[in-house]
């Protein structure tokens, strides 16, 4: 009887191998430390680019780099079994052929308190095709709702204010006098756009027809209101000489009754939950959209790549919550040096990217540089702050760059020869020496 059993369980088991070596989506089998007891054929190829000297051992580990709060997740997670996470982005760089960036979707299942279980789907296309049509699903909603909500005034070629409309009194007690000939930022509060951004939001107006913008704007009196703000082209006008001239609308609508659903769906999907600053996610798209632009009008483009000097050291001296605490210290800290068109985002435990628009590598040499003494100011005594340093990699977009993750990559390097010198500098990628 014990020999069929045997005989009944060697075939179970070779059943499940056989499931897993075929099924059409990664599946791996981990113990509760996230140590893998089983993967399959597909999750090894999605997880590659993770782990470029193959060793996948631990998941938790393999992941850190884009999840780095599964494993906190995992734990924490009460019931003897059930759904820990359900399709869970993440968003991995190019791997070394330049293939990428991909986006995985993660589920992740407890089955008893001793083993987990990982199923991994490749949905690149999926993500792509969902924030096209994020997009148009906003364009919609912005032409559809409350139409008198609405104000509009026609911008010209430089996107200043040269037709009026009594609308744009009644949203946001501008007056004509007080928007004739003046540019759109008037509407924005002071840091929120740039004139090149400006600029910019007019040539992706003529490229798509139309172009889309939500957060706060500004009265004439100074007090602010959640808008969306849409400008759209407008059959050329014939200015002097007979030449035509581009021409744009802008509708503004204050959409404030709206920002805390907006707010709260943007906060599930683009930020990230201990710091409040941008994911992996909104790190890529907003570094794609940059680079759209930037191959338009030529402006400059840099990136800073952040990391908590000896991190592990303060977890295993003054436990995780001590380490959240830095990383949330690091992130205010970061916020409140960078400018609002500035994207600052975790993209890592304890690595941080800043995408500088506008700014070249000399410049974004200066913000590192102010933003590493300022961490390293010894912390007030009453304050009970842990004091630490961070290395800081930079690297400015130029023609011998070819993409997002080129950029990332020297950036890593500038900051690994940070780390190699002794921590707590600033190595620029152009300063390196190289063999």
């Amino acid at each position: 009887m014990n020999h069929l059993t045997d005989v009944a369980d060697a075939q179970e088991y070779e059943a499940l191998l056989q499931f897993l070596y075929m099924a059409p989506v990664g599946l791996v089998q981990l113990a509760a430390d996230g140590t893998i007891l089983m993967l399959n054929p597909l999750s090894a190829q999605l997880l590659l680019p993770l782990c470029p000297d193959g060793a996948l051992t631990n998941l938790f580990d393999a992941l850190a780099p884009v999840a780095p709060d599964l494993r906190l997740l995992c734990q924490d997670f009460a019931p003897p079994h059930g759904q820990i996470c359900d399709a869970t982005r993440l968003y991995l760089r190019a791997d070394a052929a330049g293939n990428g960036p991909q986006v995985l979707s993660l589920n992740m299942l407890k089955l008893d308190p001793a083993r987990l279980m990982a199923v991994l789907s490749d949905i690149t296309q999926q993500d792509l095709r969902e924030r096209q049509l994020r997009k148009t699903d906003a364009w919609l909603n912005a032409i559809m709702t409350n139409i008198t909500d609405y104000a509009l005034v026609g911008l010209d070629s430089r996107g200043c204010i040269d037709t009026w409309n009594d609308s744009i009194g009644r949203v946001t007690g501008f007056s004509a006098a007080a928007v004739k000939g003046q540019p759109y930022a008037l509407f924005y509060p002071d840091g929120a756009t740039t004139p090149a951004q400006q600029l910019e939001r007019l040539r992706d107006a003529d490229q798509n027809g139309w172009t889309l913008d939500e957060g706060w704007r500004r009265r004439a009196d100074g007090s602010q209101f959640w808008g969306s703000s849409l400008i759209s082209p407008l059959p050329g006008r014939i200015g002097e000489g007979g030449v035509e001239e581009a021409a744009y609308c802008m509708i503004i609508r204050d959409i404030s009754d709206k920002r805390d659903i907006s707010e709260n769906l943007r906060q599930a999907t683009y930020c990230d939950h201990l710091t409040g600053l941008a994911n992996r996610r909104a790190f890529f798209e907003a570094a794609e959209l940059e680079l759209a632009r930037r191959q338009q009008s030529r402006r400059p483009l840099a990136l800073l790549m952040v990391d908590a000097d000896h991190f592990k050291r303060i977890n295993d001296a003054h436990g995780h919550p001590a380490g959240d605490a830095v990383l949330r210290q690091l992130a205010a800290t970061m916020l409140r040096i960078c400018r609002e068109v500035d994207v600052v985002a975790r993209i890592g435990g304890e690595e941080f990217a800043l995408l500088l628009p506008g700014v070249d590598h000399d410049a974004a040499l200066a913000v590192a540089e102010r933003l590493r003494a300022e961490v390293a100011q010894p912390p007030a005594a009453e304050q009970q702050a842990i004091p630490y340093t961070v290395s800081i990699g930079v690297a400015a977009m130029d023609d011998s760059v070819a993409g997002i993750d080129a950029l990332i990559k020297q950036a890593d390097q500038a900051l690994y020869a940070a780390k190699r010198h002794g921590r707590n500098q600033v190595v620029g990628w152009r300063d390196m020496e190289r063999p």
